[in-house]
């Protein structure tokens, strides 16, 4: 019955997002990502073609592109079958139903650690965050993130409790190390071909411009012209033959490997079901951003923890189950590897030298801007110790951090979640406040560490749910811990994500607020209902999301407009043509996003 109805509040949350989503805006650079998308696309033709990637040449492509071309390629799809929709719109349903996804992992981790209502209670109080909920329909990157972060755990951790079928304890020693050394020759063979790919290219482009020379050697022997066109033709021919033969050749080793496994082992349909998507959720984790191997990270430790700790029913040791362990691991690793590799263009030509690039870019994000914190503008190098502490403090509903004080007295007696808190979320918030990680848009980039807090909160309430005697009182609890975020989410609907709970007042000149231009569409639509026919329109910046929902008579233009829509970030609205009449504020709980002014 529980499942059933788990199954009928998600299918509910689903038809509510496809009811609402198109209340909500394109926020300001989900342009730009799906241009990148489209060039990661197209580079699926061009690298066997030609062996080239199309690069954006900015750090769009240190980003892993797999869910905006999953979301792109979706959004698409939707349409064709619907034209009459807005490929954005079809975009931020992918969005939520993504999200939602997260949040059916994130109760599925939650079970583990405590009981059943606790684990509702945290995972509908972890729902209703206005702060999540607003993301989660037009996050093109940091709600995507954070929900394939919680579904690569919530697999992971179920692989590993399906581990004991997974054993090498009926095979021989002889066909242990044939198949030990088999692997191995396959492992060095495949990845040495993929990770020197830039070393390949140059050993290529070395022969032939020699043998253009007039030097002999192989390319000299097999091309007879080699002297009478460019060297650059024959360059890219023989690179693009060694992608293919690579290819082919990764394709009928591996195929080759597994015949011979499934010989011996009887458990190799099993990785089919139980290792093959946790490692493709982790792989496609780090093909949206690079730190997605955390959870990998974590999903080790559970592994290696419950293998020693694991006792076999025939001998009293602990360690029985290690070397079967490390083989899962290993499979899981190599091929989370292979669809990180795959779903991540920019990686193809040189996947260490551009892995290592990814990681420094988004240690040290080159973003210029300025940020607004507590009515002072910042560098994002330059942020004081307090932003990130505050921000968590005054953007979550008021029961959270209570709720997480009281859930740290049973943290103390769960190894596992205490671990995880510390690898998830305790160590990377210390590391972000104290290297001055650059941050912008408050703390949407670090929402995948963000979960732990939510856990813990649930064993908070595991506890106080524990102090109260009658079950209508511990639903009365339940019920009111979540009216801040059910209160909030209708005040502010659409615009959840500039959400500030009650510790600050109002946040107006203070902290950042519609930091999406998420108000566009609604100022847009306004004018739509009042502008004349063919009226010019001002718009500030981001320009796009105006234009996108405006009338098709409406043109957008910089020259003697009828009206303007300006932003109240940085103050624009205040800037530009402010002698003029407001006509419409788009503002909620008194907070303002975004006038509309009529030019005199």
């Amino acid at each position: 019955m529980n499942k059933i109805i788990k199954l009928i509040f998600f299918i509910t949350l689903a038809i509510l997002g496809v009811f609402i989503t198109s209340q909500y805006s394109e926020s300001w650079d989900e342009l730009q990502f799906y241009k990148y998308a489209n060039h990661a696309l197209e580079s699926y033709s061009t690298w066997p073609q030609r062996g080239e990637i199309i690069v954006t040449g900015n750090t769009y492509d240190n980003y892993g592109p797999a869910f905006v071309i999953f979301t792109s390629l979706t959004a698409r799809a939707l349409q064709i079958i619907n034209p009459s929709g807005l490929i954005s719109d079809y975009r931020h349903l992918v969005y939520f139903f993504t999200f939602l996804a997260g949040v059916w992992a994130f109760h599925d981790i939650a079970k583990r650690w405590m009981n059943q209502l606790a684990a509702c209670t945290a995972t509908l109080l972890f729902l209703t965050q206005p702060l999540f909920w607003g993301h989660a329909f037009f996050s093109p990157k940091d709600i995507p993130f954070m929900s394939f972060f919680l579904l690569s755990l919530s697999f992971g951790f179920r692989m590993v409790d399906s581990a004991p079928h997974f054993s090498l304890d009926s095979l021989t020693p002889a066909a242990r190390k044939s198949l030990t050394v088999l692997s191995a020759l396959w492992l060095v063979s495949v990845f040495s071909l993929f990770l020197l790919t830039d070393t390949f290219h140059t050993l290529i482009e070395t022969l032939v411009r020699a043998a253009a020379s007039g030097e002999t050697n192989i390319i000299s022997l097999i091309a007879s012209d080699i002297q009478k066109v460019k060297p650059e033709i024959y360059i890219q021919k023989y690179f693009t033959l060694f992608l293919w033969l690579r290819s082919t050749f990764f394709l009928l080793s591996s195929f080759g490997l597994f015949l011979y496994i499934r010989r011996f082992l009887n458990f190799i349909l099993h990785p089919l079901s139980f290792i093959l998507i946790p490692a493709l959720l982790l792989g496609l984790t780090t093909s949206t951003r690079i730190l997605g191997p955390l959870a990998g990270v974590i999903v080790v430790y559970y592994a290696l923890r419950k293998s020693i700790q694991r006792k076999d029913v025939h001998s009293p040791l602990t360690t029985h189950q290690l070397p079967n362990t490390i083989l899962l691991l290993t499979i899981y690793a190599i091929l989370s590897i292979i669809a990180m590799y795959i779903t991540w263009p920019y990686l193809w030509p040189n996947p260490p030298a551009r892995l290592l690039e990814s990681l420094q870019v988004m240690s040290q994000y080159p973003w210029k801007g300025q940020v607004l914190f507590n009515g002072q503008f910042y560098s994002s190098t330059d942020l004081p110790l307090s932003y990130i502490p505050v921000l968590l403090a005054i953007q979550f509903t008021e029961p959270v951090w209570p709720l997480f004080v009281i859930g740290l007295i049973k943290l103390r007696k769960n190894n596992m979640a205490l671990v995880s808190t510390l690898l998830w979320f305790v160590l990377p918030l210390l590391a972000l406040i104290f290297t001055h990680a650059p941050l912008y848009d408050n703390t949407r980039q670090i929402f995948f560490i963000l979960p732990p807090v939510f856990f813990v909160a649930g064993l908070g309430v595991e506890t106080v749910l524990g102090w109260l005697n009658q079950q209508k009182v511990k639903m009365g609890f339940a019920v009111f811990i979540l009216l801040p975020g059910l209160i909030a989410g209708v005040v502010l609907h659409p615009y959840q994500y500039v959400y500030y709970n009650h510790l600050i007042g109002n946040p107006t000149g203070r902290f950042e607020l519609d930091y999406w231009a998420a108000s566009y569409r609604e100022a847009a639509n306004w004018l739509n209902e009042n502008a004349p026919a063919n009226a010019k329109i001002a718009v500030g910046d981001p320009q796009h999301i105006a234009e996108l929902y405006l009338r098709s008579d409406l043109k957008i233009t910089d020259a003697e407009p009828d009206y303007v829509i300006f932003s109240t970030r940085y103050n624009a609205h205040e800037k530009f043509f402010a002698d003029d009449e407001i006509v419409y504020q788009v503002e909620r709980g008194g907070m303002l996003f975004a006038v509309v002014r009529k030019i005199k």
